[in-house]
C-alpha cells in the first residue's frame, strides 16, 4: 500500500509517497513567518492557504489518516499549547489528518536516521537548515559524536536584509555573512571536518543554478555523487547573488517558484559554518528528516 509522509516547515510544505521507495511528489511554500504571533497563532491569510492546499492534496491523492504522516517543525514550535491544539483539532475534523509538531530533538534524531552511514571513517559536519532553526549533527564513520540546535534560520535574514531578493541582489554576501557570524558568536565546532553535508534540496539547487560540482570522492554511498571546495561554493554564491536575477531562478523552478526567494539567503549560514569548522569541502544533499522516518522503519 502507499503511503504519505508531509514535512510542513517554516516555510515549505513537501509531499513524499513512499511504496517500495521514497519520493518527493510535489512542494509548495507558504511563508508561515509573515504576520506569525506565537500567542494568536498562524496568520489568517496563511491558515487559508495551508487548509486550501491541504484540500488539493488530500483529494488528489487520497489522503486519509491511515496512510498519511505529517511532521510539523520549525516556526510552530514557539506556538503556544492553546494555538498548537488550535492547529491539531483543525486538521482532524477538517482533514481527519493528524497535525504532528515534532520537538527539535525528535527532529534530530530524524536527521540523524536519514544520514546514518558509513562515511570511510571521515569526520562529518550535517547541517540542516529551515526557516527559523538550524541542526548541526556530527558523525565519525558511522557513529554520531555531537548534535547542536541554534536558533537562526532562512527568515531571520529575509527579515533584516530586504534587498537581497531584488532582480540582483542589493545585499551583499559579506554583510550577511558577517551578520550571521555575530549571531552564532556563542557557538563551537571543532576545526578538523573533512567534509560538510547541507541538506533539504541543496543537491538540486546547485546542480539548476550550476555550481561547479565534482564527484564525492570521499565516500561511497550511491546517495551523495557530488562535492564542491568551499572556494566554489562562494563562486557559486556569488553567482546566485550577482549573476543570476530572481526571475531567472524563479524560472528554474516552475512548480514552486517561491522557493527560490530563500534561495540567496540560505546559502549564508551554512557558509558562515563552514568557515568556523574549517570545512574545506561540501557535499550538497537532498535528504531530509523524512528520509530519516522511512529510514527508521526499515
Amino acid at each position: 500500500m502507499k503511503n504519505y509522509y508531509i514535512d510542513l516547515g517554516s516555510s515549505t510544505i513537501k509531499v513524499y509517497d513512499y511504496e517500495s521507495e521514497l519520493k518527493l511528489i510535489e512542494e509548495h511554500s507558504i511563508y508561515f513567518k509573515n504576520d506569525f504571533d506565537a500567542q494568536k497563532g498562524i496568520s489568517v491569510n496563511n491558515i487559508k492557504e495551508l487548509c486550501d492546499y491541504f484540500e488539493e492534496i488530500k483529494s488528489k491523492y487520497h489522503l486519509k489518516y491511515d496512510n498519511t504522516s505529517i511532521f510539523v517543525t520549525g516556526i510552530f514550535r514557539n506556538l503556544i499549547p492553546e494555538k498548537k491544539q488550535e492547529l491539531v483539532k483543525l486538521f482532524n475534523d477538517k482533514f481527519d489528518l493528524h497535525f504532528n509538531i515534532i520537538s527539535h530533538g525528535i527532529e534530530n534524531y530524524y536527521l540523524a536516521k536519514a544520514l546514518e552511514n558509513d562515511y570511510n571513517n571521515k569526520k562529518v559536519l550535517i547541517i540542516n537548515m529551515g526557516g527559523k532553526t538550524t541542526e548541526l549533527v556530527t558523525y565519525i564513520g558511522t557513529k554520531i559524536t555531537d548534535t547542536k540546535n541554534i536558533n537562526i534560520g532562512v527568515a531571520d535574514l529575509l527579515n533584516n536584509f530586504d534587498k537581497v531578493n531584488e532582480d540582483v541582489s542589493r545585499n551583499t554576501v559579506e554583510e550577511m555573512e558577517n551578520f550571521v557570524s555575530e549571531k552564532l558568536s556563542d557557538v563551537v565546532l571543532d576545526k578538523d571536518y573533512d567534509c560538510a553535508i547541507f541538506t533539504g534540496g541543496e543537491e538540486r539547487f546547485e546542480l539548476l543554478t550550476g555550481f561547479n560540482l565534482v564527484e564525492n570522492t570521499l565516500f561511497e554511498d550511491k546517495i551523495h555523487h557530488y562535492m564542491l571546495s568551499l572556494e566554489d561554493y562562494i563562486k557559486g554564491t556569488e553567482k546566485v547573488f550577482y549573476k543570476i536575477s530572481m526571475e531567472e531562478l524563479y524560472a528554474l523552478m516552475p512548480h514552486n517558484p517561491k522557493w527560490m526567494d530563500g534561495a540567496r539567503s540560505g546559502a549564508i549560514i551554512p557558509l558562515a559554518l563552514f568557515k568556523m569548522a574549517n570545512v574545506k569541502w561540501i557535499i550538497p544533499s537532498d535528504l531530509n528528516l523524512i528520509n530519516g522516518v522511512i529510514n527508521d522503519l526499515k
